[in-house]
C-alpha cells in the first residue's frame, strides 16, 4: 500500500522551483565584477604649518618667560591674515635644561603651534611674518581640502563612468550585453592627508633670528590636491 506514495515523491520534487542564485542573477544571465578608480582634483582651501618659538636663558623660569612674550607676539603678528583662536592648537610645550656644547647649563623653552590658515595664497606672508615677530621653528605647509567628501565626489561619480565603459567593453567581446546593476561596493579613498610635522621635536638650539630690511615672502604655489576612490560592481549580462 506504500509503494503509490513512494513514487510520488520524485514528481513531487521536480516541481519545486530552484533556490535563487545567491549572487543575484538569473538563469539566463552572467555574472561580472568590475573594479575601477575615479580621480578628482580641487584647488586647497586650507594650509597648516608647526610654527613655535625655542628661547634658551641662563634659568628656566626666563626662559619660560622670555618664551611667552614671544610667543604672543607671533600670535598677535598672525591676526591679520584671519587666524583666530579656533586655527590654533598647541602641539608642543617644552622646557629643559641643555647638557651639550657651550649651552651647557642654560635652559631651552619650546612652544609649538599647528596653524590652521584658510587665506592660502597668502601662506608665504603670514610665515614671513610669524618670523619677523619671534617664531624660530617653523614646518610645513600641508596644503588641504576643507571639505574632502565633497571634493571627492567627481572622483566617485568617474569611478563607476569607469566601471560601466570595463563592463560594456567585457559584454560586447563575449557577445552579452549588461542587463542589470547588482551591486555597488565603495572602496573608499585611497591615501591619505600628510600631518604637518612638530618641528620642535627635530630642532636643535634656536640660532638667532637675522633680520633684514628687505624680507620678502618666500614663494608659495597652492598648486592642487588630488583625490582617488575605487568602486566594485557586479553587473549582471544576458545574451544580445
Amino acid at each position: 500500500m506504500r509503494w503509490p506514495f513512494l513514487l510520488v515523491l520524485p514528481a513531487l520534487s521536480a516541481c519545486q522551483p530552484s533556490a535563487p542564485d545567491p549572487r543575484g542573477v538569473d538563469r539566463d544571465e552572467t555574472l561580472l565584477t568590475v573594479s575601477a578608480t575615479g580621480r578628482a582634483e580641487t584647488r586647497p582651501d586650507e594650509a597648516r604649518f608647526s610654527l613655535g618659538v625655542g628661547t634658551i636663558a641662563a634659568t628656566a623660569a626666563e626662559a619660560s618667560r622670555l618664551n611667552n612674550e614671544k610667543m604672543a607676539k607671533v600670535t598677535a603678528a598672525l591676526e591679520r591674515f584671519g587666524i583666530g583662536r579656533d586655527d590654533l592648537q598647541t602641539a608642543n610645550l617644552g622646557l629643559s635644561r641643555i647638557d651639550y656644547r657651550r649651552e651647557r647649563g642654560r635652559f631651552q623653552a619650546n612652544n609649538t603651534l599647528t596653524v590652521r590658515l584658510k587665506a592660502v595664497p597668502r601662506a608665504g606672508e603670514a610665515v614671513l611674518a610669524a618670523t619677523e615677530a619671534g617664531a624660530n621653528l617653523v614646518a610645513g605647509p600641508t596644503l588641504r581640502v576643507s571639505d574632502a567628501e565633497k571634493a571627492s565626489m567627481s572622483a566617485y561619480a568617474a569611478a563607476y563612468k569607469a566601471a560601466r565603459l570595463r563592463a560594456d567593453a567585457y559584454a560586447d567581446a563575449a557577445g552579452l550585453r549588461v542587463d542589470r546593476v547588482l551591486v555597488i561596493r565603495d572602496g573608499g579613498q585611497a591615501g591619505g592627508e600628510p600631518q604637518p610635522m612638530d618641528a620642535a621635536a627635530y630642532a636643535p638650539p634656536p640660532p638667532p633670528i637675522v633680520r633684514t630690511e628687505q624680507a620678502t615672502p618666500p614663494p608659495f604655489n597652492p598648486g592642487v590636491n588630488s583625490s582617488t576612490v575605487t568602486v566594485r560592481v557586479d553587473f549582471a549580462l544576458e545574451p544580445k
